[in-house]
């Protein structure tokens, strides 16, 4: 039985993310993007342990590899690029990287705006 909910877990995981109805942030990087580097290393760690990582949890994709199966507004110009994904749906974007303070009003701004509550679970 462990078994079987362990190979569950793995195929829900393997899922195209559009078949997925839960909200997560896309992240649209690339190697050598210095704004990249910079989000990771001051929001990356936290990201994951705030209402809104809890609601919608951090998803990568390199920008010249396979996009992801989401239905985009405009196709990624800029890395970092965040995406809110709503239902395999664009709801929301933050193109660059504009420093810590800024990116979580953003943030926020893209959570109210999609009708989408974060969760306030500690």
């Amino acid at each position: 039985m462990a078994l079987l909910r362990a190979l569950a877990v793995v195929l829900v995981g393997m899922l195209p993310v559009s078949a997925q109805a839960d909200p997560i942030l896309l992240m649209a990087e690339e190697d050598g993007c210095v704004w990249c580097a910079r989000w990771n290393a001051e929001i990356a760690h936290i990201y994951p342990k705030t209402a809104e990582g809890r609601t919608a949890p951090l998803q990568r994709y390199d920008v010249h590899g396979e996009a992801p199966d989401v239905v985009f507004v405009s196709r990624v110009r800029f890395t970092p690029t965040f995406i809110l994904v709503e239902d395999g749906k664009e709801v929301g974007r933050i193109e660059g990287y504009p420093g810590e303070d800024f990116f979580w009003s953003v943030l926020t701004m893209m959570f109210e705006n999609a009708d989408i509550p974060l969760d306030q679970a500690s």
